[in-house]
C-alpha cells in the first residue's frame, strides 16, 4: 500500500469514527500493594514468627486494587484492595501442581461468602483462612500495563479503538506473590514474574483483540510466575519445614 493510499484509509477510519463513534477498551485496573496491605510496624513485622504445620494446608487468593475492573472481571469487596473470585487465566492444572509439591496436605481456593464487604488488611484473608483450617495464605496479584510508542497508559485508561496510529504496543504483566502464615502473618517468601507482548495497534480493531492480548500475557506471568513459586517452596520448606523434608527437597 502506497503513502497516499494509507493516508486515504486513516482520513476514511477517522471519519468513519467520527460520525459513528469508536468503540473503546478500558484498561484493567491496578496491582494490589502487597507490602501495604501488611499494617504493621518494623518491630511488629521483626516479632512475627512461623506457626504453620506441616505437611500444611494451602489457601490461594488473588487481590487487586481497590475498583478493579477488566473486561472479562470485576473485584469484590471494597477498602484497601480487592478480591477477584473468577479465575481469567489461571488453570485448574496450576494449582493441581501446588498441592503436588513436597509438604503440601491440600490446596484451595479462597470463598468470598468467607470475606466481608470491606476489606483493609490481610486480616480478613487470614480470618477466611482460618475459616477453612488453612496453615498459609498464597496471595498474588497481577500488574499490568499498556505501552505505546513510549507512552504508558495508566489503569481504567479509554482507549478508542480504530483511531490508533499504526504502533507498536507492548503490554507487560508482573505476576507477583507472598505466602503468609494464616496465624501469625508472618512472611515465609515471595515470588515474582514478569511476561511482555509486542503487537501492531493496527491489531487492536476491537476490545476483545485488545484484551486478548492482556489475557495471554497474563497468562504467561502466572505460568512463570507458578515455576517461581516452585522455586520458593523448596526454600520455605528447607528453613521452616522438618529437618528431614528440608534435607531431602534440597537434594531433589
Amino acid at each position: 500500500m502506497t503513502g497516499r493510499n494509507r493516508t486515504t484509509m486513516l482520513m476514511m477510519a477517522l471519519a468513519l469514527c467520527a460520525f459513528t463513534g469508536c468503540a473503546k477498551y478500558v484498561t484493567p485496573g491496578a496491582a494490589a500493594g502487597l507490602s501495604g496491605l501488611a499494617d504493621a510496624d518494623v518491630r511488629e513485622l521483626l516479632d512475627r514468627k512461623p506457626a504453620a504445620s506441616f505437611p500444611t494446608r494451602l489457601v490461594t487468593v488473588r487481590v487487586q486494587a481497590p475498583g478493579y475492573r477488566s473486561l472479562t472481571n470485576q473485584g469484590y469487596g471494597g477498602g484497601r484492595y480487592t478480591v477477584i473470585t473468577t479465575r481469567d487465566v489461571e488453570q485448574e492444572a496450576h494449582f493441581e501442581r501446588i498441592g503436588r509439591l513436597p509438604m503440601v496436605a491440600g490446596v484451595g481456593p479462597l470463598n468470598r461468602l468467607l470475606l466481608p464487604q470491606t476489606l483493609e488488611s490481610f486480616r480478613e484473608l487470614r480470618l477466611a483462612g482460618a475459616s477453612l483450617r488453612a496453615d498459609m495464605l498464597l496471595v498474588y496479584t497481577f500488574d499490568t500495563s499498556f505501552h505505546v510508542q513510549g507512552s504508558v497508559l495508566p489503569p481504567l485508561t479509554a482507549i478508542s479503538l480504530g483511531m490508533l496510529p499504526l504502533h507498536e504496543a507492548v503490554v507487560t504483566t508482573t505476576a507477583s506473590a507472598v505466602v503468609y502464615d494464616v496465624r501469625t502473618a508472618f512472611i515465609y517468601g515471595l515470588a515474582e514474574a514478569t511476561a511482555r507482548e509486542n503487537q501492531m495497534t493496527s491489531l487492536w480493531t476491537s476490545r476483545s483483540a485488545v484484551d486478548d492480548a492482556r489475557l495471554r500475557t497474563e497468562a504467561q506471568a502466572f505460568e512463570r510466575l507458578m515455576a517461581e513459586f516452585d522455586k520458593a517452596w523448596v526454600a520455605i520448606i528447607a528453613e521452616h519445614g522438618p529437618k528431614s523434608a528440608g534435607q531431602s527437597t534440597s537434594g531433589r
